[in-house]
């Protein structure tokens, strides 16, 4: 299994729309190097959603059901506790190496183990201090 971080727009899709769908398809991508991480993706891989434009944080996470050379679907997993923010991304020696970080127009990217762990327990904190 792999983790990944999908990029959207809340306003074009958000992670509620996810949830009223139930399941979407994951298409589109146009950068050569987001591409290449699609088509890297397998079914039973976890994605967080990262929602760009004003609000610029990880919401929720997804599991992807479907994958086929750049197609993917993706199922909610579960809304997170609260958003991680990309203040709090930038401000965490951890992310310092991470593509959200130096690549931040890149829509679809790998998450490695130490990343993920380090999200979600962010996700969990009641608090940023």
């Amino acid at each position: 299994m792999a983790w990944w971080l999908f990029k959207q727009e809340p306003t074009c899709y958000s992670y509620s729309d996810l949830e009223r769908d139930g399941q979407t398809v994951w298409d589109g991508v146009t950068n050569p190097l987001a591409k290449k991480y699609l088509r890297q993706v397998r079914p039973g891989d976890h994605v967080v959603l990262y929602h760009t434009g004003k609000e610029k944080a990880v919401v929720g996470e997804m599991k992807v059901i479907s994958a086929d050379d750049g197609t993917v679907w993706v199922a909610p997993v579960r809304r997170w506790k609260r958003p991680v923010s990309l203040a709090e991304i930038k401000a965490d020696p951890t992310f310092a190496e991470w593509e959200l970080v130096r690549m931040s127009r890149l829509s679809v990217m790998p998450v490695p183990e130490k990343i993920w762990k380090r999200l979600q327990k962010l996700a969990e904190t009641d608090d940023t201090c």
